[in-house]
């Protein structure tokens, strides 16, 4: 079986989120719990220095009714369909406040048909971690981290779905 786009993943995760009682959005890709918004951005790729400028803005648009409101996002998850590169994880690794604020998750072997999928998230959000709970016991995917060990010499973990 193909495993869904990157879209029909967070519809149905938003679908979790909704039922929780957490705030999302038919056509925004955010989850707001009490005061925070969780930000999810998915891309093939980025530039570094884009990446930089959107991480540094942490806008988020928020509809209401006829019209719109930016918040900051107090976290973003950033969802690839395509591997990031060294260069942009490395950008986030030596950021200490982007550590804190920014998830990163490489769905290619998920959109390509693998039960895996790889992260880097050291932020303490609540809707990022249902969200990885959502794909391991919803879409049965495997979790690894990403590693940074080429990166720092340390060994930072990738999450991969079998």
């Amino acid at each position: 079986m193909k495993m869904p786009k990157v879209w029909e993943i967070l519809r149905k995760f938003k679908g979790k989120c909704e039922c929780r009682g957490w705030k999302t959005s038919e056509s925004e890709d955010w989850v707001g719990v009490g005061d925070e918004y969780h930000n999810f951005l998915w891309t093939r790729n980025i530039h570094p220095s884009s990446f930089k400028s959107i991480a540094s803005n942490r806008k988020c648009v928020i509809r209401e009714g006829s019209s719109y409101r930016v918040v900051e996002a107090s976290y973003t998850a950033w969802l690839f369909s395509e591997s990031p590169s060294e260069v942009f994880v490395k950008t986030i690794f030596e950021n200490p406040d982007f550590c804190k604020r920014i998830a990163l998750y490489d769905l290619s072997p998920l959109l390509e048909g693998k039960n895996l999928c790889f992260k880097f998230n050291h932020t303490d959000s609540l809707v990022f971690q249902e969200f990885e709970n959502f794909l391991k016991n919803e879409l049965n995917v495997k979790i690894k981290k990403i590693p940074t060990s080429q990166l720092t010499g340390e060994s930072v973990t990738v999450a991969e779905v079998a």
